[in-house]
């Protein structure tokens, strides 16, 4: 079973009924063909809709389809994400983070992160040089930098607030 939000507007819960889909609760008696990997041809109530996906996002669940040249946004969730929403453990999801401390003790080569700056997750934070290897520090989660502890050149020890966010 899955629930989809079309244009962050509409509400559907589509399920499987053996061949068949079930939307609302109702059997849809369509005749669904896929003409390749992104498109299909779909007959319904007499009438064709050519289907295409635009963009397709698995980890957030999200897609852009085209449907008769108009674009929808559609975000699904499956019985595991209902569940968390029902348990009220569907923000465990996002990272909560608000400092970043040093992995292994070393040296600061380079920082790319200033006081203010909006940075998203994965974004570069800095460069740290441990045991002759230069260590590309990640942003964990999108956060917006709050302070900056440290500058090229900086030794650190292991467990030393570098950032805050």
């Amino acid at each position: 079973m899955y629930k989809l939000k079309v244009n962050n507007k509409y509400d559907y819960d589509l399920d499987k009924n053996g061949d068949g889909l079930l939307i609302n609760g109702s059997s849809v008696p369509a005749d669904i063909k896929q003409i390749n990997t992104t498109s299909w041809h779909i007959i319904n109530n007499l009438q064709s809709y050519n289907v295409e996906v635009i963009s397709f996002n698995s980890s957030e669940k999200t897609a852009e389809i085209k449907v008769n040249n108009n674009i929808y946004t559609i975000a699904a969730k499956d019985q595991f994400d209902i569940l968390l929403d029902k348990l009220g453990l569907s923000s465990l999801n996002t990272a909560k983070i608000s400092e970043i401390k040093a992995p292994m003790p070393g040296m600061v080569l380079k920082v790319f992160a200033n006081e203010g700056m909006e940075i998203k997750k994965g974004d570069n934070l800095f460069i740290l040089e441990a045991m002759k290897m230069e260590n590309i520090i990640k942003a964990p989660a999108d956060v917006t930098v709050k302070t900056v502890k440290i500058k090229p050149g900086d030794k650190v020890e292991k467990g030393q607030i570098l950032m805050q966010f």
